[in-house]
């Protein structure tokens, strides 16, 4: 596995995060174009089949036997062409699709592993639905088509010169001018791309918290000055968009009009010469009617892998610009949660917890951790204002940030990611705000799939006849953002499904914040019924009662920096 880059070290170019990118399918897009530079190649092949049929015929000494071989040949020739490519094809899309499938198991990887980064949910999503997808051309038409233009515009030549050394010479002259305007042409090209990107992930990331935003929005009336908004940045993409394919128009125009102009060179020479009116460039000896068809089929195609790397231009600023955002993105590793994330078995042993001078990473900004020593059966507050690190704990302690020094000791090993995945087997946890995952009622609160009947937690937790008032009672689904259920309600259910697993800790976050007093203490009273069997309760808060009725207050050691 890469291992996660310094976030101090320095940012590749965009060609350079490209290069990276590209690197596990390299060798298999080498093969694809190779297979390319050799179908194109039988052109040739193809063209003197043409060249000595045409010829024949011309001067009235076609003879079916040649003449039919001369057919086969061609025939045959364009057969293993197509054949070739036809094979070309396919290795690039599978080795493009193989990297696709690669890049996105290690984003959506490292993404579930980091913990608290703030990243905007909207713009993770277009770079893995939207950016990331447009790679593929880039692989599959770009690399085969360069590698191609690299070998088979200097052969082509090389076959015109037995002919004529002025055709060879019009072709190598043509022949530079292309990658020169096409590598200034290129730089606008990359710039608009790049600007194309991030107005593409800035809006996602608009549209994602204005329809977050949508109830609020309409209680203050403030869906026109929204949509204005959205307008003015769709209108700003759209520009963008112009701004690409102007530059795309621009560099085929380019290709088009030296192309276009070699190609014209070699015609008329080719005429003139057969006329008798040039008598340089041709060895000594006036070219044959096969010879000048022969070089006329050979011209285009010298131009045709450059009109191919033309064509794909675009798809490589692209890339570029797509591979800057993934270096990014793992250039910001971000606090990473311990363990691999699967299903484990519960660690064995007590469920006690040591906590020895220990801190973690909030950004920059290094928050210590109280020192504490703790067992079963205990309910435990930590106390502190905003900010002194009370989450922060929380989540330490459940092995979803690493300690950035001292250690945390769970059932007497360290926390670590060896032991991270089942420590939390034996964890519960009720969050500040609630998330609820794409199942049914019942599927929530019985995550493990016991099959237990969750009336009972459902009383203790006083949330029966919350379950009772929704449309489908158990069977219903919820959403993400629990529709159809407060707050209080939504964090009852959550103490529910903790009672229900009958867990040996329980984490609780702010757990009666924003509640009505009735909900505030049946909250409390779940967590106490937790704590009296045998469940080790640690709860962050600001809630004076409920610090009142936990065993024991552990205040955060930012607290008396900040008082």
């Amino acid at each position: 596995m890469t291992p996660d880059p310094s976030p101090d070290a320095p940012r590749p170019s965009p060609a350079e995060a490209l290069a990276a990118f590209e690197a596990p399918a390299r060798a298999a897009l080498a093969r694809a174009g190779a297979l390319g530079i050799v179908a194109a190649l039988l052109w040739p092949v193809q063209a003197y089949a043409v060249a000595a049929s045409v010829h024949l015929w011309a001067v009235g000494t076609w003879n079916p036997v040649p003449g039919l071989w001369l057919v086969a040949l061609f025939v045959t020739a364009g057969a293993a062409r197509a054949l070739l490519e036809a094979r070309a094809g396919g290795i690039a899309h599978r080795a493009a699709e193989a990297l696709m499938a690669a890049e996105r198991e290690r984003l959506i990887a490292a993404e579930a592993a980091r913990v608290d980064r703030g990243t905007n949910s909207a713009a993770f999503a277009a770079l893995l639905t939207q950016k990331l997808p447009l790679m593929v051309p880039y692989l599959v038409r770009y690399r085969p088509a360069f590698l191609r233009a690299t070998v088979v515009p200097l052969t082509l030549v090389a076959l015109t010169l037995p002919v004529s050394w002025a055709v060879a010479l019009v072709l190598l002259v043509a022949i530079p001018l292309i990658p020169l305007f096409q590598a200034l042409v290129g730089i606008a090209a990359r710039d608009a791309s790049a600007k194309q990107m991030d107005e593409i992930a800035d809006l996602n990331g608009l549209l994602s918290e204005r329809l977050s935003a949508l109830p609020d929005l309409h209680l203050l009336d403030a869906g026109g000055r929204a949509l204005s908004g959205f307008a003015v940045r769709a209108e700003a993409l759209r520009r963008r968009t112009m701004a690409v394919l102007r530059v795309a128009f621009l560099s085929s125009t380019v290709l088009e009009f030296f192309s276009a102009l070699g190609v014209a060179l070699v015609a008329v020479y080719v005429g003139f010469n057969m006329l008798d009116w040039i008598g340089f460039g041709d060895w000594g000896q006036a070219l044959t009617l096969a010879q000048g068809i022969f070089v006329l089929m050979l011209a285009p195609e010298v131009f045709q892998p450059l009109r191919e790397v033309s064509a794909a231009w675009h798809d490589k600023a692209t890339a570029e610009a797509v591979a800057r955002d993934l270096a990014e993105v793992h250039a910001d590793p971000g606090p990473r949660a311990l363990g691999a994330g699967a299903r484990a078995a519960p660690l064995p042993g007590p469920a006690t917890l040591r906590v020895s001078g220990a801190s973690v990473l909030r950004g920059a900004e290094k928050v210590p951790l109280p020192d504490m020593a703790l067992s079963p059966g205990q309910a435990v507050a930590l106390t502190g204002s905003s900010g002194t690190g009370k989450s922060s704990a929380l989540l330490a302690i459940a092995g979803l940030v690493p300690v950035a020094a001292g250690r945390i000791e769970v059932a007497g090993r360290v926390l670590d990611d060896a032991t991270a995945d089942a420590w939390r087997a034996r964890l519960a946890w009720v969050p500040q705000r609630v998330h609820v995952p794409d199942a049914t009622l019942a599927e929530a609160l019985d995550p493990r799939g016991t099959g237990a009947d969750p009336a009972e937690a459902l009383a203790a937790a006083r949330a029966g006849a919350v379950v009772a008032g929704l449309p489908e009672g158990l069977a219903t689904r919820l959403g993400e953002n629990g529709a159809g259920v407060s707050g209080g309600e939504a964090r009852r259910l959550m103490l529910a499904r903790a009672l229900l697993a009958r867990p040996d800790v329980v984490l609780a976050d702010e757990p009666t914040a924003d509640l009505d007093a009735a909900t505030a203490a049946a909250v409390r009273a779940a967590l106490r019924r937790l704590a009296e069997g045998g469940a080790l309760v640690i709860v962050a808060t600001h809630d004076p009662v409920l610090v009142r009725e936990m065993d024991r207050i552990v205040p955060m050691p930012g607290a008396a920096r900040a008082a």
